[in-house]
């Protein structure tokens, strides 16, 4: 099993929000262009005596009794059903986990990297069942770090309707969390984003009882007059700056275009304001993004494409994207949407699902190592291999399809969102069912969709064909 390598996320709070949702999103782009991945619900379960056993580093931890239900993203069989990446609890308590960071080699010298302890793999089996709060969510697994250890640097993000949260860890045992402001967003590409720590405010700020002496201790801190995370415990390198850093600058461009910053910049804050109120259509093009209307974009520039300057954002390790959105202004019985891109995200739809549901649709259950359109993982990806051959050709048609699909999607939010609130006084069985049931239908006329635009582009490619000969051709 590999450690994925590469994501970008980005959290919102409710003030910063259209509609006063909080948001945490991530893509997970894995470490190869292939890594199948499935979206299921595990219903809630009593398991006296349980534990979480990791078949790769062995670390075994006592589970509580009581589980709820929760939905999640896990890869294949070959990882176990392990990495489950992300999902939301019956109590509308949401988790990604994670973006990985790096630790520089001065604080891993004095707090190395363990062997037998917590990683990404199983963060979410071992927190998101046993949560009823974002902040709950950050103590519970900081508490397993200190206790457990790991042997990888990650950002793990929670929400629940009213407050988002970003936790990163630091060599082994050590860990810090900051609250993102109601009103701001914040950007994580692979590095460590959090910067400076109010250790006199615990209501944004939460950590491991023991960094601040260690720091001292160690003499990790080279500035006096502050504590800054990134600067203690981040790398600061080439690879940051070309790597990392240039995400970060192009999803403030975005949302913040009166910031004027190089996409080099060591500098660029992870906490910031954006001139509007963002959108769930707003974080979706960020995450399926690559750099557009810039000379960076390597879809339109081609000596970019050749070159590949900076790490674009979309890319052909995407494997699947979350928008975990939890609403203030609906009940809480249907408030929390999880949004899910398969495949490459500057092609593939975002699929609204709500999370109070028992199953998810068939086809988002298959997820293995063998190509299958009754996979929605493998239909997404097939569809990147018909787009990307033929991109300046298909762009245009492929866009015109997302549009569609995500206007298909919010019409369809809006009508159920309408039904169940005729049903509030009906039983929570019922509302499950029928949350469950539109889901799956909603699911099910965007995979059609989906059939229908590749069936288009099959045609269209083979009209496109340069290989070719007529009679008389050679005369």
């Amino acid at each position: 099993m590999k450690k994925r390598t590469s994501c970008t996320a980005i959290l919102v709070g409710k003030d910063a929000t259209v509609d006063g949702s909080t948001i945490i999103a991530r893509n997970e782009d894995g470490y190869a262009p292939i890594g199948p991945k499935k979206f299921v619900v595990h219903n809630a379960k009593t398991e006296a005596n349980g534990y979480f056993v990791s078949p790769t580093t062995g670390v075994k931890i006592p589970l509580p009794a009581q589980a709820m239900r929760y939905t999640c993203e896990p890869s294949d069989e070959s990882d176990n059903n392990l990495y489950e990446e992300a999902g939301i609890n019956e109590k509308n308590v949401a988790m990604s986990a994670t973006e990985t960071t790096f630790t520089n080699q001065r604080f891993l010298g004095f707090d190395p990297l363990v062997d037998d302890g917590l990683n990404e793999e199983g963060m979410v089996n071992v927190v998101l069942p046993f949560i009823s709060s974002a902040r709950e969510g950050v103590k519970r697994l900081g508490s397993l770090i200190e206790q457990y250890g790991t042997g990888e640097s990650n950002g793990i993000a929670f929400s629940d309707n009213q407050e988002v949260w970003y936790l990163e860890t630091a060599g082994g045992h050590h860990w810090v969390a900051q609250r993102i402001p109601d009103d701001a967003y914040a950007i994580a590409p692979n590095q460590v984003n959090i910067q400076n720590i109010d250790f006199s405010d615990t209501d944004n700020f939460m950590w491991d009882k023991n960094l601040p002496d260690f720091v001292e201790k160690y003499n990790l801190n080279k500035d006096p007059e502050s504590f800054n995370f990134r600067n203690i415990v981040g790398t600061n390198s080439e690879s940051d700056i070309y790597y990392n850093t240039p995400r970060a600058w192009y999803g403030q461009k975005l949302f913040s275009p009166e910031v004027k910053q190089a996409p080099t910049s060591r500098d660029i804050p992870f906490i910031q304001r954006a001139n509007r109120k963002l959108s769930v259509e707003d974080v979706e093009y960020f995450l399926s993004s690559h750099y557009q209307e810039t000379e960076y974009d390597p879809f339109t520039n081609p000596k970019e494409l050749d070159k590949q300057t900076f790490r674009s954002i979309a890319l052909d390790r995407n494997q699947i994207s979350h928008i975990l959105q939890i609403r203030n202004n609906v009940d809480a019985k249907y408030a929390a949407i999880e949004w899910v891109a398969m495949g490459f995200f500057a092609y593939s739809p975002y699929v609204p699902f709500y999370a109070n549901i028992e199953t998810t649709p068939i086809n988002y259950q298959k997820g293995d190592s063998e190509v299958s359109m009754e996979s929605a993982y493998w239909m997404y990806k097939t569809l990147s291999v018909l787009v990307e051959p033929h991109y300046h050709e298909f762009i245009n048609e492929v866009n015109q399809y997302r549009e569609n699909c995500q206007a298909y999607a919010l019409g369809r939010i809006n009508k159920v969102d309408n039904q169940i609130a005729k049903m509030l006084s009906d039983s929570d069985e019922a509302i499950t069912d029928k949350l469950t049931a539109e889901s799956i239908i909603t699911a099910d006329s965007i995979t059609n969709k989906t059939k229908a635009l590749m069936q288009n582009l099959i045609k269209e490619s083979l009209n496109l064909s340069k290989i070719t000969f007529e009679s008389g051709d050679n005369l």
